[in-house]
């Protein structure tokens, strides 16, 4: 299963479409979901809360089925149900979550600070959930490649196996970059030319195991001088999806995300994938 928090917003439609498509190529339902306060869907209102409390539902009913619409106009094949969750939006969409294949959401939605590009639901939800999430802000126009950002690190082998799989998926080819040079007073300049074509071979190795598993699948390795956030923003543009592990090389303990992760949900241009690490 895969389920998706909606919340009226057209980040949250974009979602639910997004959701769609990726469920049918993986043959599986799709939820629609959708969170109201818990005394919302309590029985036992006060007379002056009632009113309210039934116009909220009816809000609810609307954002569902404004958002399951939009998974059937994207994919009329999709098995798509609703549900109605009450409760803080976070906890609730984690706790649905629990069994689920992926958890979509939008990046942002009603109620965001102004400035902000990812809402603090999304972000809650990327920062806790223990199975692997897809925020989705912009989609591309047309099919493109997937990208994944990989710095060779134990985290990031769920990240490239996820890649591949989804790479396999949509038939669509795989480009892994690393971002890596040497830092200077004025940026990152190249590095040294034999360091360099080292670090592509052992990417080349590393990528071995995945291209045997998936052999449909063309893939591409990158090194590329920058800094990762840059490097990965660039790479992305125009891609069908980024991928990216929710940890990396040199996280501080007991950060729930790593520090690229948590950028690129600011500044990734297409729908991003963070890859949870095998526990």
């Amino acid at each position: 299963m895969i389920i998706v928090g909606v919340d009226g917003s057209r980040a949250g439609l974009e979602a639910a479409g997004w959701a769609a498509t990726e469920a049918v190529l993986r043959q599986v339902p799709l939820t629609v979901a959708h969170v109201v306060p818990k005394w919302v869907c309590e029985e036992d209102q006060p007379v002056r809360y009632a009113e309210v409390a039934r116009w909220m539902r009816e809000e609810a009913r609307t954002v569902l089925t404004s958002a399951k619409d939009r998974a059937l106009r994207e994919r009329p094949q999709v098995r798509v149900e609703t549900v109605l969750l009450p409760g803080d939006p976070r906890a609730a969409l984690l706790k649905a979550a629990a069994d689920a294949e992926l958890l979509v959401v939008g990046s942002s939605g009603i109620g965001g600070v102004r400035g902000l590009l990812v809402g603090s639901v999304a972000y809650g939800v990327v920062a806790h959930a223990e199975t692997n999430v897809v925020l989705v802000r912009d989609r591309p126009a047309t099919p493109g490649e997937v990208v994944a950002g990989t710095d060779l690190s134990e985290c990031a082998e769920q990240a490239l196996e996820f890649a591949f799989a989804e790479a396999e998926l949509r038939g669509a080819r795989l480009r892994v970059v690393q971002a890596w040079a040497w830092p200077q007073p004025g940026g990152f300049g190249p590095a040294d030319p034999e360091s360099e074509q080292g670090h592509l071979r052992a990417l080349h190795e590393a990528l071995s195991p995945y291209r045997a598993r998936h052999p449909r699948v063309e893939a591409v390795a990158e090194i590329v001088h920058g800094h990762p956030v840059d490097v990965l923003k660039e790479a992305a543009a125009g891609a069908e999806l980024l991928v990216v592990g929710s940890r990396g090389r040199g996280q501080l303990a007991g950060m729930l995300i790593g520090s690229i992760s948590q950028a690129m949900l600011h500044h990734a241009p297409c729908p991003l994938a963070v890859v949870r690490a095998a526990a």
